[in-house]
Order: C-alpha cells, then sequence, then structure tokens
C-alpha cells in the first residue's frame, strides 16, 4: 500500500471523526460555560450542578444529531470498503 493511499485514509477518517464529534463536543462546551457562569456569579459550587445540564444536554444533542452520525459513519465504512481493492498490493 502506498504511503500517498495511507494518508488520505487516515485524513478522511480524521475528518469523520471531528465533524461526529464537533456537535457533542461543542454543545457540552457551551452549556458547561453558561453553567460554570452562573455557579460563579451565585458562588453555588455544587459539582452536580454543571453535570446533569451538561449529560441532559448531550443526551439531546444525540437524539437530534443521532442519524446524521450514524450516516457519515456508514458512508464512511462504505467507501473504505467499496475501495478495498486499491489498498490491496
Amino acid at each position: 500500500m502506498e504511503q500517498s493511499i495511507v494518508m488520505d485514509v487516515a485524513q478522511r477518517a480524521i475528518t469523520v471523526a471531528i465533524m461526529i464529534s464537533a456537535p457533542i463536543l461543542g454543545l457540552g462546551l457551551i452549556v458547561g460555560l453558561l453553567i460554570s457562569i452562573i455557579q460563579a456569579t451565585t458562588q453555588i459550587q455544587e459539582p452536580t450542578l454543571s453535570f446533569i445540564p451538561k449529560l441532559i444536554t448531550i443526551f439531546i444533542t444525540l437524539i437530534i444529531f443521532g442519524p446524521w452520525m450514524g450516516n457519515m459513519i456508514t458512508e464512511f465504512t462504505i467507501s473504505l470498503f467499496e475501495n478495498i481493492h486499491t489498498f490491496i498490493r
């Protein structure tokens, strides 16, 4: 297998991984930041206060973006299997 093919597959895999994780991480980050600002202004330092909203946000994000994420993974996997003959030499 040539180095350019390996680099192309690795680059596409990393791109897919970033695109799949971006909605979950982004919304979790935003909710965590908002909760920490609220905690700092009210001086309430309860750890579960930030955990529960982030958990709910991630669950809702998975419900909304789950089909799109699954579709991206499926398309990437299908393209790998369709092009497997180019990987084997």
